[in-house]
């Protein structure tokens, strides 16, 4: 769903404001087969947007694809980034991050991504941290342990927190239920392996779920499983 909206006080005639998935209070779905590859400003970059306020400087939830040998230009995080490398290997002048990686750039810091042979698929967040979320991150989620979850057949490696938001990777085994539950502050997930389910449908290895404050359901798997990228408690409540 993509809609555009004029910044207060703007004419007819001056650029509108991307807004795409940008009602916080309904829930999106976007699986695979709804991709929809933007070529980015800059060559061989590729962005599948799923949510955003703002043009090219925007508060972002997107796919990026990086072609071999690809960069983007060096930049500084206004607002954050938070970076989950899905496949290829993500680089910049601070190091090389290969699947599984999971990383957090807080308000301020700079780098100029990189990308060698491989090229690189990153599921990335942009503008959406709190000037007090000072943590900056590079976890090799592949070399961590995961800790039993809340039922049989879960695992949960954490990831991040801080205040009310909370960011891990949840390993669920086959045929795994879990009891229906609301989500306080909202839900996120981003489906990396296998195939999730709930009471509202299926969804794929790279689907991308966004649930409001308060939504709730009944999820589980079935025989092949899922391991799932959520965050939880970042949405707005009011």
């Amino acid at each position: 769903m993509i809609s555009y909206e004029p910044s207060k006080g703007q004419t007819k005639i001056k650029p509108m404001t991307l807004r795409i998935n940008a009602n916080f209070k309904q829930r999106v779905v976007i699986r695979p087969d709804d991709y929809q590859w933007l070529d980015s400003p800059m060559p061989g970059v590729q962005r599948m947007m799923l949510d955003r306020i703002g043009d090219e400087v925007a508060r972002a939830t997107s796919l990026v694809r990086y072609q071999p040998h690809s960069e983007f230009s060096a930049h500084q995080h206004n607002g954050g980034e938070e970076i989950l490398v899905l496949a290829g290997e993500f680089a910049d002048e601070h190091g090389s991050y290969g699947p599984g990686y999971y990383l957090r750039n807080p308000i301020g810091t700079k780098h100029k991504p990189q990308i060698g042979a491989a090229g690189a698929t990153i599921l990335v967040k942009l503008h959406q941290f709190d000037d007090k979320d000072v943590s900056q991150l590079a976890i090799d989620s592949y070399n961590q342990a995961f800790r039993p979850g809340l039922v049989e057949g879960l695992s949960v490696l954490s990831l991040h927190q801080f205040e009310s938001e909370q960011v891990a990777l949840v390993r669920w085994a086959p045929n795994t239920q879990f009891s229906a539950h609301k989500h306080w502050g909202g839900e996120e997930i981003f489906v990396i392996e296998g195939t999730f389910y709930d009471e509202w449908g299926e969804y794929p290895a790279g689907s991308w779920i966004r649930s409001p404050h308060l939504s709730q359901h009944k999820p589980f798997t079935k025989q092949d499983g899922a391991l799932l990228f959520v965050k939880v408690g970042h949405l707005a409540v009011e």
